[in-house]
């Protein structure tokens, strides 16, 4: 049986490899804050912007991650220096909202 050596096939160099690996999560972080903006520019009774609002008490269960949803975007906002409140009121404005989220997603 003949043995044929690709070294081409399914394999990339590894900086390659990285740098779109790199931008595939730029672009998943790019589309969650667009949906994070459409969402904040809904009506206040819309259950996804209420559940974007919903701060719930009491303790977490046995194995529960601590860190929320919420958090972690006010963790990433804190990075550029903004608040949630800042947030909320940068994206009832379409045309800062997307300066905002170019800043917080370079590409």
């Amino acid at each position: 049986m003949p043995f044929f050596y690709r070294p081409t096939a399914g394999h990339r160099p590894p900086l390659t490899w990285r740098s779109t690996k790199l931008i595939e999560v730029d672009k998943i972080k790019r589309r969650k804050w667009n949906w994070i903006g459409h969402t904040l520019r809904r009506y206040p009774d819309h259950i996804p912007r209420q559940a974007l609002d919903w701060n719930p008490q009491g303790k977490r269960k046995r194995g529960r991650p601590k860190q929320s949803w919420r958090r972690t975007i006010i963790a990433e906002a804190a990075t550029m220096g903004r608040t949630w409140s800042e947030i909320k009121r940068e994206a009832q404005d379409r045309t800062r909202w997307r300066s905002t989220v170019d800043a917080l997603c370079p590409i």
